[in-house]
């Protein structure tokens, strides 16, 4: 059966996924690939159709999920690959990490092996995982591999609550009202941006105080994840533990200048 663009051909065996790689590869197309863990969520799709939006590429999307679903050929992937990535190594950066370190290098081995294994010339991923995302860009500059990281803003409610998997598991209004302090809190110290960092962090954690939540942590990071300037471009971070769900988020924000300066020369 003869190959058709935009049909969702679902692959589970590594070699054939490869096959399809190396084909595209040949002719002279790009491959912009997607690798979602497990539900699909309007976050994934917005990263799809950013995949989908490069010219000359083709969509790939590794899926580590349960079942297939039909969001991939609602939004007309080109090819899905829905098996094991067989990455029993773990890729350490050398970031100093906030998550465990040791999740975070098995992710990273298992992104990269992904990337090899589609031949892709692209990645497609979500700024709400900013210590992931820094991670992967570190390794593929290291190893010098061959292919362009995207990156897309955080895709929210519009309450502020990120779009995820993790947040999507609170279902009480109790619970919800608590993953809110976190959006809330980080927003609130980038307001605070232009009075330095102290402010920035002092302003978030009574936004936490208020909500009666405890964050597992608050940083500041540049944007290669080291300590933060007194002066520039900036990542808040944050996470907190709810009903034994682990939420993380962050937001950019310019430290010691703030947003009302923002476009002035």
């Amino acid at each position: 059966m003869a190959f058709e663009p935009g049909q969702a051909v679902v692959v589970t065996d590594e070699a054939h996924l490869a096959q399809y790689g190396r084909a595209f590869r040949k002719i002279g197309k790009k491959i912009a690939l997607v690798v979602i863990n497990s539900d699909v969520t309007g976050a994934h799709v917005e990263l799809i159709r950013a995949a989908k939006s490069l010219l000359g590429a083709y969509t790939f999307v590794v899926f580590r999920g349960a079942e297939v679903p039909e969001a991939f050929a609602r939004e007309e992937v080109d090819v899905v690959f829905h098996g094991p990535l067989a990455a029993e190594v773990a890729v350490a950066t050398g970031l100093d990490h906030l998550e465990p370190a040791d999740e975070v290098a098995r992710e990273v081995a298992a992104i990269l092996a992904a990337i090899n294994l589609c031949h892709a010339t692209d990645l497609v991923m979500g700024e709400k995982d900013f210590e992931l995302l820094v991670a992967v860009q570190r390794a593929v500059s290291a190893l010098r591999m061959e292919v362009l990281l995207h990156s897309l803003p955080t895709v929210r409610h519009p309450d502020g609550l990120a779009i995820s998997v993790r947040n999507g598991l609170l279902l009480s209004d109790a619970h919800r009202e608590a993953a809110l302090a976190l959006s809330a809190a980080l927003t609130a110290g980038a307001h605070a941006a232009e009075h330095g960092a102290d402010v920035v962090l002092e302003t978030a954690r009574g936004i936490f105080a208020a909500a009666g939540v405890e964050p597992v942590y608050l940083e500041l990071r540049d944007l290669g994840f080291r300590p933060a300037p007194e002066t520039g471009d900036v990542r808040l971070l944050a996470a907190i533990d709810v009903d034994g769900v682990h939420l993380i988020d962050n937001v950019g924000l310019p430290l010691g200048v703030g947003f009302k300066y923002a476009g002035q020369e």
